[in-house]
């Protein structure tokens, strides 16, 4: 059976959820959103699923809709919350993961999706955080996720402005600033995956047609790479199911750059004892 780059992605950011978490996407997020419900068909059916912009909780659509504020997503949901409601809960400390991505991450998991350039004359203006910076600040972990790696201008020494919150900011730590979330936990690109053990991007993992090389030229801040370096562990025939199941439309792909959507893989493409 062979799978191409955007399945392979959304089960890579669909197993950076841990079974019972509580997890929420944000608006316009569809590889994040194809995830959870990934997650939650496969290895986390305990977890609790919070659609971006219905706030749904656990719903049961019948596939994913092509913009995230479809009624659909509301079938079978057990519950739907206010607005006041999530954030209430993210303040709490009851909401374990977030998915958050943006047109620039650092090498700290800051993200920004306000402006590129100068904030007083941008060059592009983005469409702003709608909130994620609140809850990037309390939410337990963050994963984020861009498809715009291998374009060398998302992974950036530093954000021209920032939405939401990493482990450090030019203020101080999250520690020194109060914030009682966890920050990001995981980063998820069409190259490879990446941890953050000492608060630094750190990559972890590499999808089979990618080279180590090639990610330093993508990024702009220093790549540290682990030493257990590995390539991404490949979709079971399960996984492939529940994503073709979930998604028959393919929202999951207007993420990726046409170029990108080439990528198709076959089991055992290569060692997956990375020698990189």
């Amino acid at each position: 059976m062979n799978w191409t780059i955007d399945e392979w992605f959304v089960v890579a950011l669909a197993r950076t959820i841990r079974p019972a978490e509580t997890v929420f996407h944000g608006f316009g997020s569809p590889c994040a959103q194809v995830a959870m419900h990934v997650a939650r068909r496969t290895h986390a059916p305990d977890m609790v699923l919070i659609e971006g912009a219905m706030y749904a909780i656990n719903p049961e659509p019948s596939f994913i809709p092509p913009t995230s504020n479809d009624a659909s997503l509301r079938r079978g949901a057990a519950y739907s919350m206010r607005f006041e409601e999530f954030f209430d809960a993210a303040i709490r400390g009851d909401v374990d993961r977030m998915f958050l991505s943006g047109g620039q991450i650092d090498g700290a998991g800051n993200t920004n999706v306000t402006a590129i350039g100068p904030l007083s004359h941008p060059k592009v203006k983005l469409g702003g955080g709608g909130g994620g910076c609140n809850l990037s600040a309390t939410i337990g972990h963050l994963t984020l996720w861009t498809t715009r790696h291998r374009s060398g201008h998302t992974l950036v020494e530093a954000c021209d402005f920032i939405t939401d919150i990493g482990h450090r900011t030019p203020l101080g730590t999250r520690a020194e600033l109060g914030f009682t979330g966890g920050g990001p936990q995981w980063l998820v690109t069409e190259l490879g995956v990446f941890d953050f053990p000492d608060g630094r991007a750190r990559l972890v993992q590499l999808f089979p047609d990618v080279s180590v090389a090639q990610v330093h030229a993508a990024t702009g801040f220093p790549v540290q790479t682990a030493g257990d370096l590995r390539l991404v562990r490949p979709p079971s025939p399960a996984e492939l199911a529940v994503v073709r199941s979930v998604d028959p439309l393919g929202v999951r792909r207007s993420e990726f750059s046409p170029r990108e959507l080439e990528r198709t893989f076959e089991p055992a493409t290569r060692d997956e004892d990375c020698a990189c």
